[in-house]
């Protein structure tokens, strides 16, 4: 692989999200990354340069917009108009978490949809193409008016559990807007499907219904991002009072703000899995955390799309 693209017109940058995915993808696709500084000033501007030419490549630039969101989301857009400037032929934006997705819907009145305004910035910075892993609702793609190849982490995640060799495993959508998601999984580990019925406030104290029979079984609950905790873990707890043997839980995004961590630590659930979309800090590393790469998964969406191949497979 490496004979082919390392002289090509194909190009992956980094900035400074997830510098350690950018490497990776690189690595799996046989090229070097490529060279840009990303800097302040005195003043908490951004400034970035890129230190190659550019011109007529297709270049891919990885970054993950988690906290500090809107310090990513600027170095996303700025990088944009440097290399629009600097006349590469395509833009291609890898995001492999997209923050404020969350925001994709008026809830109450007077509210944002702050979703569509990250994307209108992107499409007015110059992007070619979007690529993202899960994205939390599938109406995202709708929201660009460029082309958005929405990959997923399934496949990877249900390898994965494959292997384990798990018996009488039950896949869980923690609630209505996560059941496509596990229904992928099911269908791919040939599982049954219980979905938690919740009512009430997202984020506190919540009626909770298991419908399903998880009595002795593995339950494995799915979803895309893990944020507070308080879903999984109430989702978790609401199997173990229905007499759930194990609980595990597979997540693609591991936001996991405030005591997340500890909320995870004291949970039933036996292991999390998650992807590096979004770096564990140190402190995040704990022994029931498992992290799965996604390169290898990014690297043939990339490759696919420069050979100008199909990515259903992908999707």
């Amino acid at each position: 692989m490496e004979a082919t693209y390392k002289n090509s017109k194909l190009k992956v940058f980094s900035l400074s999200s997830n510098t350690a995915l950018a490497e990776e993808i690189a690595e799996n696709i046989g090229i070097e990354l490529g060279k840009c500084t990303v800097r302040r000033f005195s003043d908490g501007e951004i400034h970035i340069n890129v230190d190659e030419s550019i011109r007529g490549c297709d270049v891919y630039v990885v970054q993950s917009t988690f906290d500090p969101v809107d310090d990513h989301i600027m170095e996303l857009l700025i990088m944009t108009d440097a290399l629009k400037r600097a006349s590469a032929r395509s833009i291609n934006l890898v995001i492999p978490y997209y923050g404020y997705a969350r925001q994709d819907r008026k809830t109450r009145s007077r509210e944002p949809i702050t979703a569509k305004l990250v994307a209108d910035l992107i499409q007015k910075a110059g992007a070619s193409r979007v690529i993202s892993i899960d994205l939390h609702a599938p109406q995202l793609q709708g929201f660009f008016d460029i082309p958005v190849d929405p990959i997923t982490a399934i496949p990877l995640i249900g390898n994965y559990l494959d292997a384990k060799n798990l018996e009488d495993i039950i896949i869980v959508a923690p609630d209505h807007s996560s059941v496509s998601r596990a229904r992928n999984l099911a269908n791919q580990l040939k599982a049954p499907l219980a979905i938690i019925d919740r009512r009430g406030p997202r984020d506190q104290v919540a009626e909770i219904r298991v419908v399903g029979e998880v009595h002795n079984k593995t339950a494995i609950i799915v979803d895309d991002i893990i944020d507070t905790g308080h879903r999984i873990i109430t989702t978790a707890e609401a199997l173990t009072l229905q007499g759930a043997r194990e609980i595990y839980a597979c997540i693609t995004h591991p936001v996991l703000s405030n005591l997340a961590i500890e909320k995870v630590k004291q949970s039933t659930i036996k292991e999390l899995v998650v992807t590096n979309t979004i770096p564990l800090a140190p402190h995040k590393k704990i022994d029931k955390i498992t992290q799965l790469t996604v390169a290898p998964v990014v690297a043939k969406a990339i490759i696919r799309l420069y050979e100008q191949q199909s990515m259903s497979s992908l999707y």
